[in-house]
């Protein structure tokens, strides 16, 4: 082969790779909790390595979002820290599964100038400042919690979520547990009729009023409050015991449902027994279709659910969530065989 021809082939091979069409990625598209967003952002950009053919867009828009978006189908997954009830899932046009992905706590973080970090809150007291009837940062019910800490006399506002919101539904289920005049007055859910308070959008929304308004205290993710520098509250759980929010003690609060996991994952774990247990901890989960219309699509989701079980599970110390426990996610991922294509072919 003479040199002019070997150029000339190099030349053509050239230009054919230019004009080839560049390899499509598949776009996984989800929508729902903010609770987990630190983590599912830190999944999906860590599963572009694993699998590059496949890339997520997800939406965190709260979960009351992500449950309307699953069921009029207009996503792949959706995301939610409260599980569907019943009547939502009747109205959904195909079976869903409920897959939890970590666990977390939710915390009472406040900007109260004076107010140290560790604030001790009982039950009563909560459910006193988010109805209303305990209005001052100085009041004796705190006082008596808190002995030895100067509290100011300074009004409380209250910052609470105006979306639909599992980690709201987390919060009220808590309260609706701890307080009989809160389950019979507002109860629980994504979204409830709050007495009074700041509305934010999102952890991230709730989390700005916090930083933005003095005196003001809010219900977030721990990794909001951590990430934002803001101080949050220990709360006195069903054993009588003031627990710092924590990996351990969200893990804590999760290990007496753990070997008795009902087989749809759909469980409360809110003022769990146990001197250790932080007593507002909620799992997360992510809302498939048993029958995926998309196949490719299907699989892919498949295959990224198996890693989240085991790989992504590494993640979620770090970022302040506490990973599943292991029965937990034995119990997953014979699940994870129920997802198929429409006509019930398997896709792992």
């Amino acid at each position: 082969m003479t040199r002019r021809t070997w150029m000339s082939l190099v030349a053509v091979c050239f230009v054919v790779a230019l004009c080839a069409p560049a390899r499509a990625q598949l776009q996984l598209n989800g929508a729902g909790a903010t609770f987990p967003y630190p983590i599912y952002s830190k999944w999906f950009n860590m599963y572009q390595q694993v699998d590059p053919s496949v890339r997520f867009n997800y939406q965190s828009i709260g979960s009351g979002g992500g449950i309307k978006q699953i069921t009029e189908q207009t996503v792949d997954f959706g995301a939610s820290d409260g599980p569907m009830s019943d009547e939502q899932l009747s109205a959904a046009p195909g079976h869903l599964l409920h897959f939890p992905t970590v666990m977390g706590a939710v915390v009472l973080t406040y900007n109260a100038e004076g107010v140290p970090p560790g604030l001790k809150l009982t039950p009563e007291a909560i459910a006193g400042i988010f109805r209303g009837k305990i209005t001052k940062w100085n009041d004796p019910a705190l006082a008596a919690a808190n002995p030895g800490v100067s509290l100011p006399a300074r009004d409380i506002i209250v910052v609470h979520r105006s979306d639909g919101s599992g980690t709201s539904f987390i919060f009220t289920d808590y309260l609706s547990k701890v307080s009989k005049e809160w389950n019979n007055q507002v109860g629980k859910g994504t979204s409830v009729n709050w007495p009074l308070g700041l509305g934010g959008k999102g952890n991230e929304g709730v989390t700005g009023l916090v930083k933005q308004t003095p005196f003001s205290i809010g219900y977030v993710e721990l990794i909001y409050a951590m990430s934002n520098e803001l101080p949050y509250a220990d709360v006195k759980n069903a054993a009588g015991t003031f627990v710092k929010p924590s990996i351990e003690s969200v893990t804590a609060a999760a290990a007496g449902f753990a070997s008795s996991m009902p087989d749809d994952f759909r469980v409360s774990i809110t003022n769990a027994p146990g001197p250790d247990a932080y007593p507002i901890s909620g799992m997360t989960w992510l809302l498939v279709y048993e029958k995926q219309k998309n196949v490719e699509k299907g699989k892919k989701l498949v295959q990224f659910l198996n890693w989240m079980m085991s790989d992504g599970q590494k993640n979620a110390a770090p970022l302040g969530y506490a990973p599943l426990p292991a029965a937990v996610i034995a119990k997953e991922q014979q699940a994870l065989g129920r997802v198929t294509g429409a006509d019930g072919s398997p896709l792992r």
